[in-house]
């Protein structure tokens, strides 16, 4: 079966008024990726800093080894001086780009290769500090420049094995075999790139995990504008339909009295319409349930709300084919009632969307209810889900479409996290049989009938 990757990935919204937006364009408001304090860079940096001039003292006074102390010394200083000037050239709280950080860490690693060079080179215990930058630059930098910095390390690690002046020693410097030397080598190269790699991997989808989270609440905060928009238009609506009642009593008796060659009969009776045409917005705006999103903490039966969700995703060439109905015997015949919140109305919207981009012909909503559940299942007639992409649906940046305008693999995480918060259990399959297509469950414990 063609693999359906895509289905939790268009990241389109579609509110209730019908406008579509993708899920990243959510909120123009969301901040850009990327960037570090300096502020904690600038720490590092003083912490390696007074870590190098201790042990130099310690291993030069204390423990009376021979060091070329100028060299040595001038390298941490050089370190020191370049944290000063960064220090007093620009805020501490300023945030650095990719590429700043990257030429940052790219100096400690050269700094920390020159004074390894002058003590032993990769015998030198202290060696394993080279990863120190690798470490901190996998979890804040991009992978072009985790790359870039990882070669720079391994290429300065190569070049201490083969260059370095002797280990600071009392007497004649141990004499360690080529073949620990290389080991020494290859353990130090290799764990470089496993740091690179798995840090950067953790790191980066923590920060996808955020910006998931980040369009969902945005895509969550416009739903509720809305509904705090269509709120104060519904008390707008219940405010003024008393003056308007009022006017079109005085409207009517004005027309009794007026008579039919008097100049001002057009004046009443154009005053009559009007007054009459806005009474018939108000109640418009009063009686509408799927154009009207003031209904936010309104409980409505099941299956009319989730028509007016799927009201504004219907495309030319595909059926939306509505089914409802208990499931067992002993259950209401009527259908359970459901507040009808943002959540519910942006998330079944976002699945329904999916559904209709993907069907050739028709989807199928079906709406079931149980004394126990109920439930909403949205199928169609399309290539259905990839097998080996079942297990990771609901999680955010899924797309094999990731990287086409609209498309960021938002869609489905942020219509799973939106229906679990209103305590919904949203899971993925494929239909059975020879027709195939994707099949997406939702279904609510412990509905509530109007009954109870």
């Amino acid at each position: 079966m063609a693999g359906r990757a895509d289905i939790a990935s268009s990241g389109v919204t579609t509110s209730p008024a019908g406008s579509s937006v993708s899920a990243g364009a959510a909120s123009p408001s969301l901040p850009p990726r990327g960037g570090v304090r300096l502020r904690a860079l600038v720490l590092i940096r003083w912490a390696a800093v007074a870590g190098q001039f201790f042990t130099a003292a310690v291993v030069h006074f204390g423990l009376g080894f021979t060091l070329p102390v100028l060299a040595v010394g001038g390298a941490i200083a050089l370190s020191a001086l370049l944290n000063l000037t960064v220090s007093l050239g620009r805020p501490a709280s300023a945030r650095i780009d990719d590429r700043e950080a990257t030429v940052f860490l790219a100096f400690d690693v050269l700094q920390l290769a020159v004074l390894l060079y002058l003590t032993g080179g990769l015998i030198n215990p202290f060696s394993l500090l080279l990863l120190a930058p690798v470490a901190i630059g996998a979890t804040i930098l991009s992978l072009t420049s985790n790359i870039a910095l990882s070669l720079l390390t391994i290429i300065s690690i190569a070049l201490l094995g083969l260059f370095h002046q002797p280990l600071p020693w009392r007497g004649p410097p141990p004499s360690l075999p080529e073949i620990y030397q290389a080991g020494a080598w290859a353990g130090l190269s290799l764990t470089t790139l496993l740091i690179t790699l798995y840090g950067w991997r953790l790191a980066e989808e923590q920060r996808q995990m955020a910006d998931a989270l980040a369009a969902a609440q945005a895509a969550l905060e416009r739903e509720q504008r809305m509904s705090a928009l269509g709120a104060l238009a519904a008390a707008a609506a219940h405010e003024l339909g008393t003056p308007l009642s009022t006017i079109a009593v005085v409207t009517k008796e004005m027309l009794r009295e007026v008579e039919a060659d008097d100049p001002l009969r057009e004046d009443v009776e154009l005053l009559s319409s009007e007054s009459e045409r806005c009474r018939t917005i108000l109640a418009r705006l009063s009686v509408d349930p799927a154009g009207d999103v003031s209904d936010a903490y309104t409980l409505v039966p099941l299956p009319a709300l989730i028509e007016a969700a799927a009201a504004h995703s219907k495309r030319e060439g595909i059926d939306i084919a509505f089914k409802s109905g208990p499931v067992g015997e002993g259950v209401p015949t009527t259908a359970p009632i459901q507040v009808r919140s943002p959540e519910i109305m942006q998330g079944v919207g976002n699945i329904v969307q999916n559904a209709v981009s993907f069907a050739r012909h028709e989807v199928e909503i079906r709406t079931r209810w149980t004394a126990a559940w109920s439930e909403v299942e949205v199928s169609d007639d399309g290539p259905g889900f990839s097998e080996a992409l079942l297990d990771e649906l609901g999680t955010p940046f899924i797309s094999t479409r990731q990287g086409e305008e609209g498309h960021m693999g938002l869609g489905v995480f942020i219509a799973k996290t939106l229906l679990e918060r209103t305590g919904a259990t949203v899971t993925f399959g494929n239909r059975r049989g020879t027709s195939g297509g994707a099949l997406v469950s939702v279904r609510w414990p412990n509905p509530v009938f109007k009954a109870t």
